[in-house]
C-alpha cells in the first residue's frame, strides 16, 4: 500500500476507483478484487475507518492472483492526483445519469462514497459526472463496484473497444485441478 503526501507528484493513473472513508475493509478488498477482474490499476481510499498496514492482509482477496497488480493508495486529496481524469461520482441526486445509458469516459475516476454515508460536497465540486445505479434499493459498496466495472467493460466491448474474449481466453488463473481455461474445457469435454 502506498501512501502519498499532499505535495507529491500526481500517480494517479485511470481509469482508478476512488473509495471515500470506507467503513470496512472487507467491501476495500472487494473493491480491489474488481479492479483486477475489470483491468484497472489502481484503488484510492481516504479516511482511518479502515486501517491497513504492509502486514496486514485484506480479507479473503490476498489469494486471487491478480491482487498484486493493483495498486492500494490511502490519500484523502485524491481528486489532486488525477489532473487528466474525469472525475465520476456514483451517487443518487436528481441530476444524476442512469447507469443504463451513461457513457464511461476513457479516463474516469469512479468515486464512491461511504457505506453510511454521502459522497461529502468538497469532492463532488470535483466531479465532471454523477451516475446512479438503477435498483430499487441502495447496495452494499462492493457490490455497486462491481456493478459499475462490469457495465464499463460490457459497453466497451460491445462498441468494440475492447473483444470479447472466449470463455477459454477468460480463465486465465489456475482455478483448481486445471492450469488453464483450455485445459477445463478439455477436460469437461472428455468427463
Amino acid at each position: 500500500m502506498n501512501i502519498v503526501g499532499k505535495k507529491h507528484k500526481p500517480i494517479g493513473t485511470a481509469p482508478a476507483l476512488a473509495l471515500v472513508n470506507p467503513k470496512y475493509p472487507r467491501n476495500v478488498g472487494a473493491a480491489i478484487r474488481a479492479a483486477s477482474c475489470f483491468g484497472l490499476k489502481q484503488v484510492w481510499f481516504t479516511g482511518d475507518r479502515v486501517k491497513l498496514d504492509t502486514k496486514e492482509r485484506l480479507p479473503r482477496e490476498e489469494r486471487m492472483k491478480g491482487y498484486s497488480e493493483v495498486e492500494l493508495v490511502q490519500f484523502d486529496y485524491f481528486v489532486d492526483q488525477f489532473p487528466d481524469a474525469v472525475p465520476v461520482a456514483i451517487e443518487i441526486s436528481p441530476t444524476a445519469e442512469v447507469l443504463t445509458t451513461f457513457e464511461h469516459p476513457e479516463n474516469a475516476l469512479y468515486i464512491f462514497g461511504p457505506e453510511d454515508g454521502n459522497v461529502p460536497q468538497m469532492i463532488k465540486r470535483h466531479c465532471h459526472r454523477f451516475v446512479a445505479i438503477p435498483t430499487r434499493h441502495c447496495t452494499n459498496l462492493a457490490a455497486a463496484v462491481y456493478i459499475v466495472l462490469y457495465d464499463r467493460q460490457h459497453k466497451r466491448m460491445m462498441t468494440g473497444l475492447e473483444p470479447i474474449p472466449t470463455a477459454c481466453q477468460m480463465l486465465s488463473e489456475n482455478r483448481g485441478p486445471w492450469e488453464t481455461g483450455e485445459d477445463f474445457f478439455k477436460s469437461a469435454e472428455m468427463g
